[in-house]
């Protein structure tokens, strides 16, 4: 048993330098970078005063069921999660990298493997060295550990390190597409709102007309009308025919664009939306927030997890630079004859290492540790950049935010406005003062305002939905979905 409890011996100290040396890389100390962004939000006339931080949740903390109030929406939402085909991608590539890092943290640890080989041949008389012919037979099994490399310098575990951020980096994918997802679905919803209350708008109008133009006929017939009256207001029936024909083909378009987001045909009771009611919970967002929230934002922190892995990558490159000890080891049972196989005195073993030391290599190493250092700075740049990426996105919709009640109120007032102007310009022609021009121009004004305060209420909240997904909302810890694997691997 002596060379049994030998092999045992080595191959136990290679275990232990193996422990201790996977504790340690020569990777930089990863610092995460300065965000290159201000700590406050632009200020200044467009953003109006923002509501303090304290007084809402943040959006990243805010599940979606929560800010999406309208059940219909909600429901859309949930059946894309479930079934949008991009999303269903992102889930998959993260079930890709955990598997390929567990390969690569595998290579950490021995790999043993059972053996077992039989073999017979026959000797001639010139190779048997008993000067006559003889079939020799020999059976083998063991255990055997091949091509284990021992990490005395961590460049395995810098592999590992890499392979994990990449990993984690799919996770952060996977967030940023559901948020793009919820943030499309909401939008698309807004548009087919939007679209059928101007088509709505637009058969309202037609329908009025269409019974000016009878008034008119009438008039012409009794001689009190003009035939240039005539044709301005049978002009007018065509622009609303031709409005009607286009939102027509618009809302048709925003069906199949949602059906295209959800993944499956959607029920017809779910293409109705309204505008009225309460569709978001604007009062939960809170922009008065630091702008340091933005740091936790998925796709930050997908650019931050690929910027940990490159910064591991130096370590493997410079692990390059040093000694590789390889160990091949054996233990297992040999003999010639398949009833011996098991006896005493047939163990069988063997160990060997091989160093690997490189002299000279044309300035490959070097030049692999130039590529991982800027590879790791060109990473820090992309950092910086989604940071200041996210900063304007945010800018833009606090802008847009901080307007966008006075802009509604306006328009309202503009809509009234040109309803008063109408009724006055009928009345006016109908008395002979003024000639049907003043009532067309009317008519087109009021039309024109009605649109525009259906154009405003989309605005508005579409603007709450980006401000909401911007500032990191919609893929909270209670926001992912069942299928979605993300669980640290084992």
């Amino acid at each position: 048993m002596k060379p049994l409890q030998r092999l045992a011996s080595v191959l136990g100290l290679a275990v232990m330098v193996l422990i201790l040396a996977g504790c340690a890389t020569m990777a930089p100390k990863y610092s995460r970078p300065a965000a290159p962004v201000s700590k406050a939000w632009p200020s200044g006339p467009a953003y109006g005063e923002q509501p303090a931080a304290r007084t809402a949740q943040a959006p990243v903390d805010l599940p979606w069921r929560q800010f999406f109030l309208d059940p219909q929406l909600r429901q859309l939402i949930e059946t894309a999660l479930t079934n949008n085909r991009d999303l269903r991608v992102a889930v998959l590539n993260i079930e890709r990298y955990r598997a390929q890092y567990q390969i690569q943290r595998a290579a950490q640890w021995p790999q043993l493997n059972g053996n077992a080989g039989a073999s017979k041949q026959r000797l001639p008389e010139e190779l048997s060295g008993t000067g006559s012919a003889m079939t020799v037979e020999q059976y083998g099994v063991g255990l055997g550990v091949s091509s284990f490399e021992l990490d005395l310098f961590g460049r395995v575990r810098s592999l590992k390190e890499a392979a994990l951020e990449q990993y984690l980096a799919t996770r952060e994918a996977r967030r940023s597409a559901q948020i793009s997802l919820i943030a499309s679905v909401a939008s698309g919803y807004l548009n087919l709102a939007g679209d059928r209350e101007k088509l709505r708008l637009a058969q309202d109008t037609l329908a009025a007309q269409q019974a000016s133009l009878e008034m008119i006929q009438k008039r012409v017939e009794v001689g009190v009308g003009t035939d240039l009256d005539l044709q301005q207001a049978r002009s007018q029936v065509e622009a609303s025919r031709v409005d009607i024909a286009r939102y027509t083909t618009l809302v048709a378009q925003d069906e199949n664009g949602l059906t295209l987001l959800v993944g499956v045909p959607i029920a017809p009771e779910l293409l109705a939306p309204k505008l009225e009611g309460n569709l978001l919970a604007d009062g939960e967002i809170a922009p008065g927030l630091s702008s340091e929230v933005l740091l936790q934002r998925p796709d930050v922190l997908l650019a931050e997890e690929q910027l940990k892995g490159l910064n591991a990558n130096i370590g493997a490159a410079r692990a390059a630079f040093f000694p590789r000890i390889t160990l091949v080891g054996t233990l297992g049972y040999g003999s010639r004859e398949l009833s011996d196989l098991f006896r005493s005195g047939a163990t069988a073993w063997n160990l060997g290492s091989q160093l690997t030391v490189p002299i000279f290599d044309a300035g490959a190493n070097r030049a692999n540790m130039e590529v991982a250092k800027a590879d790791r700075d060109i990473a820090v740049a992309q950092y910086e950049k989604s940071i200041q990426t996210a900063f304007r996105e945010v800018s833009d919709a606090l802008a847009r935010h901080g307007t966008m009640a006075g802009q509604l109120t306006a328009q309202m007032a503009l809509e009234k406005a040109a309803a008063t102007g109408l009724r006055l310009s009928q009345a006016r022609f109908e008395k002979g003062i003024d000639n049907y021009l003043t009532v067309l121009v009317s008519q087109r004004s009021l039309y024109s305002a009605r649109q525009g305060v259906v154009d405003t209420r989309v605005t508005r909240l579409q603007n709450l939905v980006t401000l909401y997904t911007v500032l990191g909302g919609g893929a909270s810890a209670t926001d992912l979905t069942p299928d979605d694997s993300s669980h640290p691997p084992g």
